[in-house]
């Protein structure tokens, strides 16, 4: 076990850098991070650059360096409360990027290349009545596609929506989700595709004046699933807590990166990941950024991911980062372990007469239930629980 403590561009390719200057380096700050809509402005990572040492850039299938030219598309389905709206626009609509800007290559991809994106808004004053559903499905086997959605909560509005991507293909994309000022927005995003699927996604969230925030990503399925979470607080009083859960089986590559970027006064953010790993070459990455600048007095932030090792073979990454720029702050911290089952417990639950296979399976349940119970929508709660379980059982867990 281990435990740590310690985005500048405008919309259509206008930035802060000159794109033929693409070898100037990154700041170390990531309160300085580069960002463009233009794919020019990056260059081809090659797998050594801090952004990308964890990654099998082999299995972005091109996604990375610019040879992924779309073949496909996304079918995007929306349903739910009638009173929200679900728009199909093209990418002049003025509403999109303004979450914020791509800050990596594969994101400035995906911003040139989708036509059409889906834009779901929560109307003002209105509380959705039961969860929006908005089901993505994959362009098929080898096929590439990328895409663009927009979840906004305007001003007074109250929504659940739950993201499930399934089926299979080469996807980029970047989701936005928008909670204006006082709304409340809670977005699960589900990431169940078929074996052979790859998807670099970029998820791009902005809070509003007291706005509430609730964030809940389930990794399971793909080859190679990779997230990468901004959590951007607006104006004073947002309130951020980001869970996720995340099992790899052999051979699977799953990696979320996140950065609650807190750059306003009296902010709150809650990070909790919790994953588990069996089989040869199962591979799970977490890295978390916490940035309290210099204007953020009397933010209250903490973030924490634990990993659970079921096998031998397995792997798990988790770096924790802490960046305070202001010693006017309620708190912060951060922690991460890995290890494997806590023989304690086994042998506790052994003592009282269950078996080993059945103790080993309580122990990962109750390792992801603390997570799980958090879901306010019983049936996804209920259907990741029942995926768990398979995932375990396919080991004989």
């Amino acid at each position: 076990m281990t435990e740590s403590t310690l985005e500048t561009s405008g919309r259509n390719g206008l930035d802060e850098r000159d794109p033929q200057n693409s070898a100037v380096p990154p700041r170390s700050s990531r309160g300085h991070r580069f960002t463009s809509y233009d794919v020019r402005a990056f260059e081809v990572p090659g797998g050594r650059e801090e952004d990308w040492r964890f990654t099998p850039m082999k299995r972005l299938r091109g996604l990375h360096d610019g040879s992924a030219e779309a073949t496909g598309s996304l079918d995007v389905e929306v349903s739910g409360d009638s009173a929200v709206k679900v728009e199909t626009v093209d990418r002049s609509d003025e509403r999109l990027g303004t979450a914020g800007a791509p800050a990596d290559r594969i994101a400035a991809q995906a911003w040139s290349s989708f036509t059409e994106a889906t834009v779901v808004t929560i109307p003002k004053d209105t509380q959705a009545a039961g969860p929006v559903t908005v089901t993505v499905h994959g362009p098929g086997q080898d096929r590439i596609a990328y895409g663009h959605l927009q979840i906004r909560a305007e001003p007074l509005s109250e929504a659940v929506v739950v993201l499930d991507y399934r089926g299979s293909g080469i996807i980029g994309d970047n989701i936005e989700m928008i909670a204006e000022d006082s709304a409340q927005l809670s977005v699960v995003t589900i990431h169940d595709f078929a074996d052979d699927a790859t998807q670099v996604s970029s998820e791009h969230a902005y809070l509003g004046k007291d706005a509430v925030f609730r964030h809940f990503a389930a990794s399971l399925g793909g080859d190679l699933v990779r997230v990468n979470t901004k959590v951007t607080f607006g104006d004073r009083g947002g309130d951020a807590d980001v869970l996720g859960v995340y099992f790899a089986d052999s051979g699977q590559h799953l990696e979320h990166r996140l950065l609650m970027d807190h750059a306003q006064p009296n902010c709150r953010s809650n990070v909790t990941y919790k994953g588990a790993l069996q089989g040869d070459s199962a591979r799970s990455v977490w890295i978390g950024d916490v940035l309290i600048q210099a204007a953020a007095e009397g933010t209250e932030t903490f973030e924490l991911n634990r990993n659970l090792v079921l096998t031998e073979g397995a792997r798990a990454d988790s770096v924790p980062n802490l960046e305070i720029e202001t010693g006017e702050i309620a708190g912060a911290g951060h922690a991460s372990a890995i290890g494997r089952f806590d023989d304690d417990q086994l042998f506790y639950l052994q003592a009282r007469g269950i078996p080993y296979d059945q103790a080993r399976r309580l122990v990962v349940r109750g390792f992801f239930g603390e997570l799980l119970q958090k879901i306010t929508v019983d049936e996804v709660r209920e259907r990741l629980e029942a995926a768990i379980d398979k995932e375990l059982a396919a080991v004989g867990a």
